[in-house]
């Protein structure tokens, strides 16, 4: 089995995280450089992550941990937990965007309707999530808790979020923060 992707990535992360110690080959692209044709010849999506298994080959995280977690054998997710997943996936998927959109040299604290709407999904799924672990729903260590703590680590770790109001996130992410497979997957040492 083999996992593509970047070390830095909030979506492989999560990847890597499910998979644990598994016996799998991890390639880690820069896919924003040198690396982009390897992104090109393996997903025509160009994205990351994206998992070959033999000659299957499974495009996207959702998705990715969906297969995994048929080949481990563990329970499929309930509609609550992919209403989850739906959420931390919004505000994930909004901070890459205002990530990617200043580092192309947009002004993206501009009053603009696009960046507003951005913002606005950031922070309110990121409240709702805040009540949610408040609530005890991210008591377990399954899926969808990987996926908020792969966020809230990388939201944390881009700057891209004020957590006032929101600090159970954060002491979310520091219960689990000492676990070895979570610091030999973390970011800030790439």
């Amino acid at each position: 089995m083999k996992l593509i992707g970047s070390t830095t990535s909030p979506y492989v992360r999560r990847i890597r995280l499910l998979l644990g110690n598994s016996d799998y080959e991890f390639v880690n692209l820069d896919i924003y450089g040198e690396d982009r044709n390897e992104l090109r010849r393996n997903n025509p999506a160009l994205k990351i992550p994206m998992l070959i298994d033999g000659d299957q080959e499974v495009y996207d995280s959702r998705v990715i941990a969906r297969y995994i977690s048929e080949k481990q054998g563990l329970e499929p997710l309930s509609w609550d937990q992919e209403n989850q997943l739906t959420l931390i996936d919004a505000a994930n998927d909004s901070a890459v965007i205002l990530l990617l959109s200043a580092r192309s040299g947009i002004d993206t604290s501009e009053n603009l309707m696009f960046f507003n709407l951005q913002r606005e999904r950031i922070m309110m799924t990121m409240r709702t999530l805040a009540a949610m672990v408040d609530e005890g729903q991210f008591s377990q260590w399954n899926y969808p808790a990987i996926c908020l703590y792969s966020l809230v680590d990388w939201v944390d770790f881009r700057d891209l979020v004020d957590f006032s109001g929101i600090e159970s996130l954060l002491s979310f992410r520091d219960r689990h923060r000492n676990d070895e497979l979570i610091g030999a997957t973390d970011p800030r040492k790439s």
